[in-house]
């Protein structure tokens, strides 16, 4: 058997091939971040699938979800087909499909409104039109940096993600906003939110800042981080539009399945369904 023994050199070679591959620099970042962790738990030794299936089991025994193992394993399995590895892949957990989610994880209408208003009264208006950009369009955080000038000037930008491109409408109320927002800062050209550095702003200070609103807004911390944001768009558009293809086209997903889970009913909204059924005599 082969002695493999995973370096430092292996993974920068990997994040080298990632980057010519053109990936974002978001899927990059979380690829080398699952590797690493992998690679802190080899401790130099030699890798084999056993190990990895002990890695595996590591993991579901630390409590990670069954989502957050396989996306782990993903990024584990990706580095091994580039490696040639191929005999140390293991294979993902199963999922069961979820009829509905549980309502303390989801964020509600209400909820988002008083985040928005919070922000206002905080005087950060940044935050304030960031939030409601990214629930008014359904962009993901690390997309905001398409929102310019010239594309809120025109009502529409080209997204690109994960090799894959689409177009974003900006309702007319939104723009508005945001062009009055870029007038006050000075904002002629290019991206519209970005720091005093004129960098665009990151995830990171997004998720910080929106966990600053938590106990103004009295809103529970575990529902808040920008990605709900995009959940909360994904089910005001399917109550309208009740069309889940189209909902994974304006989502840029590529797998309808991933659609479905932005979709899932809270458990009380499903609990309200069935009493509308009235099926007990």
């Amino acid at each position: 058997m082969l002695d493999r023994i995973l370096t430092d050199s292996d993974i920068l070679l990997f994040k080298q091939n990632m980057i010519a591959e053109e990936k974002s620099n978001a899927t990059i970042e979380k690829y080398i971040r699952d590797i690493k962790l992998f690679y802190n738990f080899t401790e130099d030794s030699s890798v084999t699938k056993e190990v990895v299936i002990d890695y595996k089991k590591k993991l579901i025994n630390k409590g990670y979800s069954v989502r957050s193992i396989n996306s782990m394993l993903a990024s584990i399995n990706s580095l091994f087909s580039f490696l040639g590895w191929f005999e140390c892949r293991v294979k993902s957990l199963k999922i069961q499909q979820e009829i509905f989610r549980p309502e303390e994880k989801e964020l509600s209408k209400s909820e988002y409104i008083k985040l928005v208003k919070a922000a206002k009264k905080k005087n950060n208006e940044r935050l304030f039109l960031i939030l409601q950009t990214i629930c008014g369009t359904g962009i993901r955080v690390s997309e905001l940096q398409f929102i310019t000038v010239e594309a809120v000037q025109k009502g529409s930008t080209k997204v690109s993600c994960k090799a894959k491109n689409r177009s974003i409408f900006i309702v007319k109320e939104l723009r508005k906003k945001l062009l009055k927002y870029a007038k006050s800062k000075g904002i002629t050209t290019g991206k519209i939110f970005i720091t005093r550095t004129g960098k665009a702003i990151d995830r990171v200070t997004v998720w910080r800042e929106m966990k600053k609103l938590c106990q103004e807004a009295e809103v529970n911390p575990s529902k808040v981080f920008p990605h709900n944001l995009r959940h909360l768009f994904a089910r005001a558009f399917y109550a309208l539009e009740k069309d889940v293809a189209k909902l994974a086209d304006v989502l840029g997903h590529s797998n309808i399945n991933t659609t479905r889970i932005y979709i899932v009913s809270t458990g009380v909204e499903h609990c309200r369904r069935m009493e509308s059924m009235r099926l007990i005599i």
